[in-house]
């Protein structure tokens, strides 16, 4: 996810769910504290900060985000409808995890995540939860690209970048903005399949942090 990494047992037992299979989808351990990398091509940035609604369904529940907590998707849309109604999606996840962490529920992804994705968000969540930690700032997510196999499996490949994100203890409040020897760029490899009400809910997920993809 975000910012600085986790103490390395709690992130060791959290990325360790993540390395599934070569290509699959993306989750990094908590944030670095950093995120801006190169822009994608296409349109403005939408931004996921507080609350955001994709689609307009109701099948989609509404996420709302505290003061000071945003995640940008910066060109999102590739101008190819049936694309991006899965960016769509998979901004949903994103910010589904992120609300997980932010709430302390490391069972609130369940609408658009399975299988794997979802175990290891479960376990991705808890491991900041074990530490006292969740976050605060700015994510930045740019590049996706999207390749649909058929009309219920799709991939997404996407950029993060988390320069402008903070590891924030939960109890104290207290925000760490001390320097990180990681890249704050992070690149996600995620599979989704569409489920019978539509959602393309994410299967896999796959982060490298400090990919040439991503970093500049």
């Amino acid at each position: 996810m975000k910012r600085r990494p986790l103490p390395v047992a709690a992130a060791l037992a959290a990325t360790a769910a993540l390395l599934l299979t070569a290509c699959s989808s993306g989750d990094d351990s908590p944030k670095n504290n950093d995120k801006t990398a190169g822009a994608g091509v296409g349109d403005s940035a939408t931004s996921a900060s507080p609350s955001t609604d994709t689609a307009g369904s109701a099948d989609r529940p509404k996420i709302t985000f505290p003061e000071g907590v945003e995640n940008k998707f910066e060109a999102w849309k590739t101008g190819v409808p049936a694309e991006d109604a899965v960016l769509s999606d998979v901004t949903q996840t994103v910010n589904a995890v992120d609300d997980a962490i932010l709430r302390g529920n490391a069972n609130s992804a369940t609408h658009y995540r399975q299988g794997k994705a979802l175990v290891s968000a479960q376990k991705w969540v808890r491991a900041w939860l074990d530490e006292d930690l969740t976050w605060t700032g700015i994510t930045r997510y740019f590049d996706p690209k999207v390749k649909i196999a058929d009309s219920d499996t799709a991939t997404a490949v996407y950029c993060a970048d988390e320069s402008k994100a903070f590891n924030k203890n939960r109890k104290t409040g207290s925000v760490d903005k001390s320097p990180s020897d990681e890249s704050p760029y992070v690149t996600y490899s995620t599979q989704l399949e569409k489920n019978s009400k539509g959602v393309w809910q994410t299967t896999e997920v796959l982060s490298k942090r400090g990919d040439k993809t991503c970093a500049p």
